[in-house]
Order: C-alpha cells, then sequence, then structure tokens
C-alpha cells in the first residue's frame, strides 16, 4: 500500500513538532497524529497513548477542522485547586509565620488544613497569593519609629518642598568607604562562579553631597580617614559652588559631623545642618547612591590593584556627575522614604 504525499507531509510535520516540542501534551498528540497515519483503530491507539476514546475522538475532530497546527494549541483550564477555598486563611498564616522553603510550606499547609499538595503545587498556589521568595532586610535594632515619623513630617517633607520650589538648595550628605575587597552578588551560571579576592588592606573614602532635586554630586576623596576637616572641606566646596543660595545640609549624627569645628563652619559659610535622628540610613537619599555604585563597578569584579579599584570608583562618580545615568538614577534617587512602622518584622 503506497502512502499518499499528502500523508507523508502531514507524518513529516507531525514528527518535527514532537522532536521541537518539550510538552508532554503536544508530543502526545502528535503521536496520535502518526498512529492514525497507520490506520491503527482508535481502541488501539487510546490503549497505547493512554487517554480515553473520547479524547482520541476529540483531537481527531480538532485535526480534521483546523489541521495539525491546531492540535499544538492547549485551550484546556483544569481543575481549580481545593487550596484555593483557603486562601484568606493560608495567606494569614504565611504573613504571619513565614517559611524559608517550599517542603516547610508543604508541611504548615498539611497542618493547617489536612491537605497534602506537591512542591509544584505549592509553588503556583504561592504565585496566586503572589508570596514570593525574598530576601529578609534588616533596620536597627535601636530605631525610634515615632521620632521618624516626627522628623519625615515636620523637617524633611517641609525642606524637600522648599527645595523643589527652589527656594533652598537642599543636600544629603553621607561618607562611602570602599574597601579593597570582593563585593559578592548574584549571576546567572551553569555552574557557580567564583572571582579573586584582594587582600582588603586599603580603602577608597568618598565623602558626598546629593542634591535632592537636581541629582548633582559633590565629593572629597581620600585614603585615610573621613574626619571634621573633610567635612569642613565638603562645607567650602558647597558654599563656592553655590553663592548667594541657601544651602541645608541632612546628615547623619557621626561625630566628625556633629562636632564644634563642623558647626562653627556652617554658622560661618550660612549654611544650616539637620541632623537625622538616631539610626535612620532609610531618611539618607545618598544611601541609594552609594549602592548603586557598588553596583555598578564592584559586584562581581576583581580588582587586581588598588589603583583599579580606585580608578573604577572614581570613573563610576565621574559618570553620575556628568549625568550619564540620568534614567536610572531619576528612578532610584525619588524622594519617597520608607518608614520601618509599614515593615513586616520576624521576631
Amino acid at each position: 500500500m503506497r502512502t499518499s504525499p499528502n500523508i507523508k507531509n502531514t507524518i513529516s510535520k507531525a514528527m518535527s513538532i514532537y522532536r521541537e516540542s518539550r510538552h508532554y501534551m503536544i508530543n502526545r498528540r502528535m503521536h496520535f497524529v502518526y498512529l492514525k497515519s497507520k490506520e491503527y483503530p482508535t481502541f488501539m491507539i487510546s490503549d497505547i497513548l493512554n487517554v480515553s476514546r473520547k479524547t482520541i475522538w476529540d483531537w481527531n475532530n480538532i485535526l480534521n477542522d483546523g489541521g495539525i497546527d491546531a492540535l499544538t494549541i492547549l485551550h484546556y483550564k483544569g481543575q481549580p485547586s481545593q487550596l484555593n477555598q483557603f486562601g484568606e486563611q493560608l495567606k494569614l498564616e504565611f504573613m504571619t509565620n513565614p517559611v524559608a522553603t517550599l517542603k516547610e510550606a508543604q508541611h504548615q499547609i498539611e497542618k493547617q488544613i489536612n491537605i497534602k499538595r506537591s512542591l509544584s503545587q505549592i509553588r503556583a498556589f504561592f504565585q496566586r497569593l503572589k508570596l514570593k521568595r525574598r530576601k529578609v532586610g534588616q533596620i536597627p535594632a535601636k530605631v525610634d519609629i515615632k521620632k521618624q515619623e516626627l522628623f519625615k513630617k515636620q523637617k524633611l517633607e517641609r525642606l524637600i518642598k522648599l527645595a523643589n520650589g527652589q527656594r533652598i538648595k537642599l543636600f544629603f550628605i553621607d561618607a562611602a568607604h570602599f574597601v579593597h575587597l570582593p563585593f559578592q552578588g548574584y549571576l546567572y551560571g551553569i555552574k557557580r562562579i567564583f572571582i579573586r579576592a584582594a587582600a582588603g588592606r586599603k580603602r577608597f573614602n568618598v565623602l558626598g553631597a546629593l542634591d535632592a532635586v537636581s541629582k548633582s554630586v559633590t565629593t572629597i576623596c581620600n585614603e585615610s580617614y573621613i574626619n571634621a576637616e573633610t567635612v569642613c572641606q565638603l562645607l567650602k566646596s558647597l558654599a563656592s559652588q553655590y553663592v548667594g543660595e541657601r544651602i541645608v545640609l541632612i546628615l547623619d549624627n557621626a561625630r566628625y559631623q556633629k562636632c564644634q569645628l563642623v558647626t562653627d563652619m556652617a554658622i560661618q559659610l550660612n549654611i544650616k545642618l539637620v541632623y537625622l535622628p538616631a539610626y535612620s540610613p532609610n531618611f539618607n537619599l545618598i544611601e541609594r547612591l552609594w549602592r548603586f555604585t557598588k553596583k555598578k563597578v564592584l559586584y562581581n569584579k576583581f580588582y587586581s590593584s588598588f589603583d583599579d579599584f580606585k580608578n573604577a570608583i572614581n570613573d563610576c562618580l565621574d559618570r553620575i556627575k556628568k549625568h550619564d545615568y540620568k534614567t536610572e538614577l531619576n528612578s532610584l534617587l525619588t524622594l519617597k522614604f520608607q518608614t520601618f512602622d509599614m515593615l513586616q518584622t520576624n521576631p
């Protein structure tokens, strides 16, 4: 018995789809096409593929109406998960008692509602609840949330409003200490990736002032220490750049920033100093800029010499000053500040 050209083409296309597809149901349907072309009876195809005869008839109708391409389209929705009816109860449970792994979640669900599901079903259930695996953050143990709220409402928001209205020049001040060590991040790879590690005996210090509105940056760098004299040097630099402007600086309570030498210099230059509440890095905008710098040039990078390490940081800071990263920084350095009372904490 000779096989017609149309049937040959159909078999060839089915086998091609079978090889290329990774979906078991599409592969099973292509197997059906092959068996049908060999004139196997329905009951035998049903037994070979381990599906009902009704399914074979449905596939045959799809093939006749839309051709072989129609068999590659999957329309089935499946049955709703039994876990869905306990969604709110389990969501509250996992928000109150978060788990680290899907296996822990599996045991917790079985304990709570006496239903056991596979890890893939648990993962899909978590996606429906919008429960994601998130990195645990940290907040200072001694933070005073009430003081933070008062500072934000009574000082910070008012100063931002004045800065946006161009009535003052508002800067966020802080120092970054870049130690010549590996900054390890995450990379996709078949195997775990390693980077070489420098000795970590040297550090590059940067004291910066970030303009809250224009996002321009002024920096003072050294390889020794940041001290009161360094802060005074930064104050002089800002005063010379913005002659005739009302300058307001927001800074933390580091001793070298709150000493008499800095206070006297600020009075002399007509610069107002506004100190953050204790343990409030979340209100210092420039902290985000330092994280951005590390991400750009230090994470997963090895610099064989300290000069290369230092030059990479300086180059990144120069590009920031030239607004080369304007789009990225505009979305990162928004004047919205997170408060800790809105966060979920784990004792």
